[in-house]
């Protein structure tokens, strides 16, 4: 056994938690209050929402996977396309970032990095509303209860070909792993924010930003494939795919697939289980 590697990777695992934990302290306490003060949706607060345990067992899962598989990618892509082998070269290689991204100021990373994964995600997105990966993120779609604690709710198959894709390709691109020390806990937050029970819209910026009423738009059960930026919603409203109507909240969560169980191991396994799925957004699995 390589106890070096095998050390390594609990130091991930501890540091990712480090990472989360405080985040879903300062979470639960500033949307208890603000969903108490603005809800989109009356009813039951978060912590006693249908599949809780689920969401807090995501809220582990995702981001200890999506690091070891950034970092795994990452380095793969190093070796292949960049010829380093040697862990010390490859550290620092990426210290700084590289290439022509690399020598910008962080700034100036911070922003490409945030339009240009921003805009790849908005397609991603829209694709996992589409045949067989549809399945897959239903998952994400199948709380009927959506509150800032479902954010975490993914699929490793979402994962991969979204957030940790994005990212890897990021780095690979040169962008300065310094620019996810900013951005990393602002995605986190950002994502928090937007399934939040908030009947928030940001008013002239609602085309600009992505907001709780808008995103609550993107998980109701009959979805006609609105809404599907992550930071942005620029996106939405360049493509035709924006709805926020005047006056109106949305509600009914959910998809319309009864037999989707609870609990991280059965809901990582039923996407294997079934056959492609024939539309888009809310319908059943097929």
């Amino acid at each position: 056994m390589n106890w070096k590697l095998a050390g390594e990777a609990s130091w991930q695992f501890v540091l990712t938690l480090w990472h989360v934990v405080p985040w879903l302290a300062g979470a639960a306490v500033l949307f208890t209050a603000l969903s108490w003060v603005s809800p989109c949706n009356g009813g039951k607060p978060w912590w006693r929402k249908r599949g809780l345990g689920t969401d807090l067992a995501y809220w582990i899962f995702a981001p200890v996977f999506t690091r070891y598989l950034r970092i795994w990618v990452t380095v793969l892509g190093t070796i292949v396309i960049f010829g380093l082998t040697d862990g010390q070269q490859i550290a620092d290689f990426y210290n700084h970032g590289h290439g022509a991204i690399g020598r910008l100021p962080l700034w100036a990373q911070g922003a490409i990095y945030l339009v240009a994964t921003d805009f790849a995600l908005y397609w991603i997105h829209r694709l996992f509303h589409r045949g067989f990966l549809w399945k897959y993120h239903a998952v994400h779609h199948a709380s009927k209860d959506v509150e800032w604690i479902s954010a975490a709710r993914f699929h490793p198959v979402n994962l991969a070909f979204g957030t940790a894709a994005v990212d890897v390709a990021a780095l690979l691109a040169g962008v300065s792993p310094e620019v996810f020390i900013v951005l990393g806990p602002f995605s986190t937050i950002a994502s928090v924010f937007v399934h939040a029970n908030l009947n928030w819209t940001l008013g002239p910026f609602k085309y600009l930003l992505v907001n709780p009423v808008f995103h609550r738009w993107h998980h109701v059960r009959v979805s006609e494939g609105v809404n599907y930026a992550s930071t942005l919603a620029l996106w939405d409203w360049l493509f035709g795919t924006f709805h926020m109507p005047q006056g109106a909240l949305p509600s009914d969560y959910g998809i319309d697939d009864d037999a989707m169980p609870e609990g991280l191991l059965p809901q990582l396994l039923y996407p294997l289980t079934q056959r492609q799925s024939p539309a888009d957004g809310a319908g059943s699995l097929a």
